[in-house]
């Protein structure tokens, strides 16, 4: 599994998680995916992701979008 997969579940997670404790438990959780959601847009246009840089010092292989 390469960087770029990580980052996509990650974010996927992320945003599913923060739903799910938005609808049971508060809705400032909300803030969350939109956090996750401006970061994945950004980074499509920087090619900037903190993610991405964290999980290449873990030794992760690294993928075509975040090189």
């Amino acid at each position: 599994m390469n960087v770029d997969a990580v980052v996509m579940r990650f974010a996927g997670a992320m945003v599913l998680l923060s739903l799910a404790l938005a609808h049971f438990h508060s809705p400032n959780w909300l803030w969350l995916t939109a956090f996750v959601g401006a970061n994945l847009f950004q980074a499509s246009f920087t090619r900037f992701c903190p993610l991405a840089m964290i999980l290449k010092r873990f030794g992760v292989q690294a993928g075509c979008a975040f090189q």
